[in-house]
């Protein structure tokens, strides 16, 4: 049983290492848009990249509650950086939800030690929202399968050893989904350009083209034509820590702001004296508890493996992701004119913050799902 003080001396380990290691390096991770690989080793050499994984594969046996509390300390000092934890963790999800015990040894092991990255290809180009539009296909031929096709905006590309790609595998819309498992220096594995993003700089977004990639029987996940099922409950797990993420980057926003405030002198005196500050600061405090507490119900459902969990990963990375993106806009507001200038962390929270909006499932996308388990379940 993974007890709550494990729990807690991880998360400890992770808010040490953000806070000494992390924090000062996250502008300029920022500044040259690279990998932080030192990070990553840091990360890997503590075991942050398998928390919640079962330490026969590799991990640390812990849970999801574990997994959101450490990914919001290393969010909040650079949420590059914690991209590199939710990315890992979005590319484990299938193996554990769906994979064999030989799939799980040979891939998970390897990811849960952080050894290698992985990716999930889902996303191409007319198949953003919609992922059962995918045309990206997998043909059987005798005991392989061979892959056509292209995804975009794929996380951590290039970089990853590991790959899971969303395939069709007949022409059903959600039942032809297949996934599959291809490794790093398989032929007709290529990688487009790198992405020139917004914020979340320093991970690294490309295109990936799959040409003729032939693979095993072996390499399938799961059964063929469950891929959209399993795709489906790998975000219901994976979307809780989206949105510790994003309460970890309102919170690095929050606690900078907030120092500000109090040393920031105007009129004869600090401006935290300000009514207008104050109800500010309140209002951002609370979104962010409000957020928080949403983000660890989904994760104790998951680990006491309830039944319906979609609408609450759902409520919990579109509430904690508009939250970050308020908070982070508000930190801004708060330093002024300070807020707008890249010497100040608060202008880059602000631009992480605003994919977490649109990744994982746009938020547009989870109050569907939000509104139709009220409506119509």
């Amino acid at each position: 049983m993974y007890l709550l003080e494990e729990q807690q001396m991880m998360q400890e380990v992770a808010r040490k290492i953000a806070k000494e290691h992390i924090e000062p390096k996250a502008a300029e991770v920022d500044r040259l848009g690279e990998m932080p690989w030192s990070n990553i080793r840091l990360m890997a050499e503590n075991g942050l990249f398998g928390v919640h994984v079962p330490d026969e594969y590799g991990g640390a046996g812990g849970n999801m509650m574990s997994q959101v509390a450490v990914i919001e300390e290393i969010a909040a000092a650079c949420a590059s950086t914690s991209v590199a934890l939710s990315t890992q963790a979005l590319a484990i999800a299938p193996f554990l939800l769906a994979g064999t015990e030989e799939q799980k040894k040979l891939y998970v092991t390897p990811l849960a030690k952080g050894e290698v990255l992985g990716s999930f290809g889902i996303t191409e180009p007319s198949a953003g929202s919609d992922v059962a539009s995918a045309v990206t296909t997998a043909k059987r031929v005798g005991d392989d399968y061979i892959l056509n096709g292209q995804k975009v905006f794929i996380t951590n590309a290039g970089d990853s050893e590991i790959y899971v790609f969303l395939t069709r595998t007949s022409e059903e819309r959600t039942k032809g989904m297949s996934l599959f498992v291809v490794e790093k220096g398989t032929s007709g594995l290529t990688f487009g350009k790198k992405e020139d993003k917004m914020g979340i700089r320093g991970s690294t977004t490309m295109e990936v083209f799959l040409e003729d990639v032939k693979v095993s029987k072996h390499n399938l996940l799961g059964a063929e034509g469950e891929g959209f099922k399993i795709l489906m409950n790998v975000f219901n797990e994976t979307r809780p820590v989206t949105g510790a993420q994003a309460v970890g980057i309102a919170r690095g926003a929050f606690e900078y702001a907030v120092s500000y405030v109090k040393n920031r002198k105007q009129f004869g005196k600090s401006i935290a004296n300000f009514q207008m500050i104050q109800s500010m600061v309140a209002d951002m405090s609370m979104q962010i508890e409000a957020a928080r507490l949403l983000v660890y119900k989904a994760a104790s459902m998951i680990d006491r493996k309830e039944k319906i969990v979609a609408p609450y990963s759902s409520m919990a990375k579109c509430f904690a992701s508009d939250t970050a993106m308020r908070v982070a806009t508000d930190a801004v507001q708060l330093l002024g004119g300070y807020g707008y200038i890249k010497d100040y962390p608060v202008e880059r929270m602000m631009r992480d913050a605003k994919i977490f909006q649109i990744f994982e499932g746009t938020n547009q996308i989870q109050r569907i799902i939000i509104g139709n388990h009220i409506l119509h379940d």
